[in-house]
């Protein structure tokens, strides 16, 4: 998760403030572990933690949904606050959250987004760093899909 610290300033930079539900938090802490400068973004004022009322939705997803706790809470907190979009990248995820009617994008949109803005110049090394130290799965369409959509 190390790939990580380096690239969340662009979350502040497209959002301005991210919420993030208590069971994001303590999988990004977990990373923290192994790359201390996660730990040191998780104290930046841009990023709230709030944890979200709804625990039976929280719950049903993870039961019936088999959603993770973080993915499950972040889905119900989103709903909650009613958010302009909601990050996510797991396949289940991403479908309950498209289901009950959010708008969503993942890390690759997000880079996207970031290559318009200049905010990068080239997306092609980060999703490289994602692909070979973070375990990150971009199947080799969605992967010529992206670069094309970044015009590289």
């Amino acid at each position: 998760m190390g790939w990580l610290a380096g690239y969340l300033g662009l979350l502040e930079q497209l959002y301005g403030r991210v919420l993030i539900p208590s069971g994001v938090l303590h999988e990004l802490q977990r990373g923290g572990e192994d790359d201390p400068r996660i730990t040191d973004v998780l104290g930046l004022d841009w990023i709230e933690v709030r944890q979200p009322t709804n625990q039976q939705l929280v719950n049903v997803l993870q039961t019936e949904r088999h959603l993770d706790r973080g993915e499950s809470e972040a889905i119900a907190l989103a709903l909650e606050v009613n958010v302009e979009e909601l990050l996510i990248d797991e396949r289940l995820g991403r479908r309950e959250g498209i289901n009950l009617g959010l708008s969503l994008t993942g890390l690759l949109g997000i880079l996207l987004v970031a290559k318009r803005r200049v905010l990068t110049t080239q997306i092609r090394p980060i999703m490289e760093s994602l692909i070979w130290e973070a375990n990150f799965r971009i199947g080799p369409n969605l992967y010529r899909e992206v670069l094309a959509a970044a015009g590289e």
